[in-house]
């Protein structure tokens, strides 16, 4: 991630989201605005993380490794998503893996400026309260949850997530075939098993497999096999 200077568009990513009032003006001071470019790792499973972020534009994925080593996703996250709240509560390394899949930004401020914090304390608290316990009730439900979901509806929400709306208009983001054992673990299934639903929604005309790479072709069905798209 690349620090922007640019005091304006911070305070305006303040105002918009209705985070002016957890800090106090020392540390919206110490607040810094920070760009990202698809494909980043923000923080890594296991690795110790120093900074809080709020994401106030673009989108991420949190995803989870196992004992045996294979991961899964947990969500898909858009604003207002904040990184790095339950390691600051608990003071442990990061709890999962979060990359980007867009481009975005985020706002980052360091732990120990939050637990020097001399006003303010009282709403920043209030605020990370809100924030753990509904990702603890909505993560722990939905991990749960998706297992329970056929393939087709699990690798639709996973195609889903990937695509965004820019400036009216879809784009879709290819997915590279090669990556395929890597997407069947996220998703939770067998590298054959997602093949044979590749194929079945690719003779459907929702998906078009060319040339090692996937491409959705009919977004409103794809959609609907997503049942609402059970990662967001």
């Amino acid at each position: 991630m690349k620090e922007i200077i640019d005091k304006n568009s911070l305070l305006e990513y303040l105002e918009q989201l209705g985070l002016n009032r957890i800090f106090s003006e020392e540390v919206k001071g110490k607040l810094s605005l920070y760009h990202f470019q698809q494909g980043e790792i923000i923080c890594l499973k296991g690795e110790e993380i120093q900074k809080m972020y709020f994401l106030v534009k673009g989108k991420v994925k949190i995803f989870a490794t196992s004992a045996e080593g294979k991961t899964f996703i947990v969500r898909f996250k858009t604003p207002l998503a904040v990184i790095g709240d339950v390691e600051y509560v608990k003071r442990t390394e990061a709890f999962n893996t979060v990359e980007t899949i867009s481009e975005g930004l985020m706002i980052g401020v360091h732990f120990d400026e939050l637990r020097g914090m001399k006003t303010n304390q009282m709403e920043f608290l209030n605020f990370l309260l809100a924030i753990v316990t509904e990702k603890f009730y909505t993560e722990s439900h939905a991990t749960s949850l998706n297992m329970l979901y056929p393939v087709e509806t699990r690798l639709a929400s996973y195609l889903l997530s990937l695509s965004s709306e820019r400036e009216g208009s879809l784009f879709h983001r290819e997915m590279q075939t090669s990556n395929l054992t890597d997407i069947a673990d996220l998703i939770g299934t067998s590298y054959r098993h997602l093949n044979r639903v590749i194929n079945k929604l690719s003779e459907e005309g929702i998906i078009l497999r060319k040339k090692g790479s996937l491409y959705i072709k009919d977004i409103e069905r794809l959609k609907e096999r997503a049942d609402g798209n059970i990662y967001e």
